[in-house]
């Protein structure tokens, strides 16, 4: 066995995109197993490696971990991305899980039935630009540094560029309004790591088509 992580999910950003971008991040090469059809993930399930017979599953140092949360906390950890106490630990917390929130939003959009497209989208732009980004604008301003928490790289910088890429694609101008974001955007997007994760041929996958959407159901449901 290679010692890379292998990471079983299916061949698009779901709930495995964030783990994709920290691995990414912390510089750590990892292997894709794709599922394809609905036997793909009984196989799993039949064999006992999804401890809730479910996907995302990361096969790493040893262990099959399940829950995406779970996961990208050990990574976290791991490699030195998870702040230097537990105050600073416990912002990073409060960032993501608040990033988790809109990334479901935006995640779902595609999901979403014609007659309920416009009202999920304008949903999605209000709570972006009223309740998440003027707190992470606020942040760094009042912080005054490169970075949200201390002065160091951490998850809750790899998970606010994510959302802010995945807000962009849904809304192209809807950090206009948003200096300090933006600057943010631009600085993170040049760390070496993530750099390399932004080029083209990388493992980071595109935004989910409404044409891949009955394969994902084949497989899921």
């Amino acid at each position: 066995m290679s010692g890379k992580p292998k990471l079983h999910y299916f061949n698009g950003r779901g709930r495995m995109e964030s783990i994709r971008w920290l691995l990414a991040a912390a510089g750590v090469e990892f292997e894709e197993c794709f599922l394809e059809t609905k036997d793909d993930l009984t196989k799993l399930q039949k064999d006992g490696s999804l401890l809730f017979q479910q996907v995302p599953m990361v096969e790493i140092d040893g262990m099959k971990m399940v829950q995406s949360r779970a996961i990208s906390n050990y990574i976290a950890t791991k490699y030195n991305l998870y702040g230097k106490d537990l105050k600073e630990r416990a912002l990073i917390d409060m960032y993501v899980e608040a990033l988790i929130d809109l990334n479901e939003l935006l995640m779902t959009h595609t999901f979403q039935p014609a007659d309920k497209k416009e009202q999920h989208f304008a949903t999605i732009v209000d709570k972006a630009t009223n309740r998440y980004f003027p707190v992470y604008e606020k942040v760094l301003k009042d912080h005054g540094q490169d970075f949200l928490v201390g002065n160091q790289f951490s998850r809750a910088d790899v998970q606010l560029l994510e959302t802010l890429l995945m807000a962009e694609e849904c809304k192209p101008d809807i950090l206009a309004k948003f200096p300090l974001l933006q600057s943010f955007k631009a600085r993170i997007s040049n760390i070496p790591t993530i750099k390399k994760f932004l080029q083209p041929g990388s493992q980071r996958k595109p935004p989910l088509q409404e044409k891949d959407v009955p394969k994902l159901m084949k497989i899921f449901h």
